[in-house]
């Protein structure tokens, strides 16, 4: 990275730090100083400052913390403001200039919390977005150093008591030991006694950390009676990047393995009928979907697999195809060994064989430059071919959408109330 002062423009740009091979790092100027984000010698990332005059010469800000993933730094006139990831939970940090922090209360309770736009500099207000499970997204702005805060704008839900719904965090055990988070969310009075239908949804893919989000059209199904529950398995960012490391390449695996044993541990705590889990996941979640279904097939009533990675060994074999070779860094290069044996070894396309598969719901659009509409077909066709039992497997293309859905207010309400009725007609 190269910096050029606004107040010299035409004088020779400063290099910051050489490139170095998995080395990143981001600058941002704070008063008298530079503020640096980096993973340099700290996988999880931490602060660091530079001078001006040198800003290739740093001197640690915010040491490093195995598990706390510091994601974005805010600067401002008196204040550093620090997004982390710590728990499997997104907050808030001050850092004044003291060297004194304060934490940003937002409660216990699984939420999502984002900073909003911040264009002054020298305020001690910090605007940021809140959302949860069981509340729309609000901004808030608040005072670092009072704790004064006030809401400036909600997402609107009118006719919805949001005092009905309630939320929690449990922990799964994976098949190695791995303590796995699950976030809930139900209607008050859906009593935890083995009988409610569930909705598991996850992802566990490229380090993204999944934060709950509240859904409208959610609330359909928690009306009826349902649980919703979001899984972060191994293969996301949600625990820092040991996480992601352990949920990638060759322990790819772990991402399947935790989820299950979210599902089973749902059953196990009486938050849903052993007959009545239903699980949803697209693209990379469709592929997390799709292994779990080939591999435990007997403990879903019902898939949802929205734009799904399938047939992961022939796409990634193919280097020609627009995202093959970049992808290697995430599945491995099946052309050689060992990834080859790993990755045919949960490819749902690869392991679909004669079994009797849940009720199946899988989506495509004819224009998806991420994963082929013909990945979902050819899955669907093989499902149909050897499934044993007599559940429906039914496969829709969007004939003008591509990896995102039918774009459109509407059009993406109705694609929701669609994957809802076939979720109340199978699960």
């Amino acid at each position: 990275m190269w910096l050029i002062r606004a107040d010299n423009p035409t004088a020779g740009p400063l290099r910051v730090r050489e490139r170095l091979d998995k080395h990143e790092y981001a600058v941002d100027h704070w008063g008298d100083c530079f503020v640096v984000l980096t993973n340099l010698d700290a996988e999880d990332f931490r602060v660091m400052t530079a001078s001006i005059d040198d800003p290739a010469a740093w001197t640690e800000l915010v040491p490093h913390e195995s598990g706390r993933r510091i994601t974005g730094v805010e600067p401002f006139g008196t204040h550093l403001v620090l997004h982390q990831w710590a728990d499997a939970q997104p907050g808030l940090r001050v850092m004044f200039r003291d060297r004194s922090t304060r934490r940003i209360d937002v409660g216990d309770s699984p939420c999502d919390v984002e900073f909003s736009a911040n264009p002054e500099y020298d305020t001690e207000l910090l605007r940021f977005d809140y959302q949860s499970l069981m509340q729309p997204r609000g901004t808030f702005e608040e005072n670092v150093r009072t704790g004064e805060r006030a809401l400036l704008k909600q997402t609107p839900t009118p006719n919805v008591d949001l005092a009905a719904y309630e939320t929690t965090r449990t922990w799964a055990t994976s098949s190695d030991g791995e303590r796995v988070p699950v976030d809930l969310v139900w209607r008050r009075g859906t009593e935890r006694n083995s009988t409610a239908p569930l909705l598991l949804y996850g992802y566990g893919s490229y380090e993204m950390s999944i934060a709950p989000w509240f859904s409208v059209g959610r609330l359909s199904l928690l009306d009826r009676g349902w649980v919703w529950a979001l899984a972060h398995p191994r293969g996301g960012g949600e625990l820092g990047r040991r996480w992601y490391r352990n949920g990638k390449l060759l322990n790819k695996r772990n991402t399947f393995e935790d989820f299950i044993a979210c599902a089973e541990h749902l059953v196990a705590e009486g938050w849903a009928h052993p007959s009545r889990v239903a699980i949803e996941g697209g693209s990379a979640g469709g592929l997390l979907v799709g292994a779990c279904a080939t591999m435990r097939p007997e403990l879903f009533a019902s898939v949802v697999a929205e734009v799904p990675f399938l047939d992961i060994v022939t796409t990634m074999s193919d280097p020609t195809l627009p995202l093959t070779v970049t992808e290697w860094e995430e599945w491995g290069d099946p052309r050689s060994e060992p990834y080859a044996s790993y990755m045919l070894g949960y490819s749902p396309y690869d392991n679909t064989d004669a079994a009797d598969y849940p009720a199946t719901y899988v989506t495509a659009g004819l224009n998806d430059p991420r994963v082929s509409y013909h990945e979902p077909a050819k899955w669907v066709a093989r499902l149909r071919s050897v499934n044993t039992g007599s559940r429906p497997i039914v496969f829709k293309t969007e004939m003008g959408a591509g990896h995102g859905g039918p774009s459109g207010r509407y059009d993406a309400w109705r694609d929701l109330a669609q994957t809802f009725v076939f979720l109340l007609a199978t699960t």
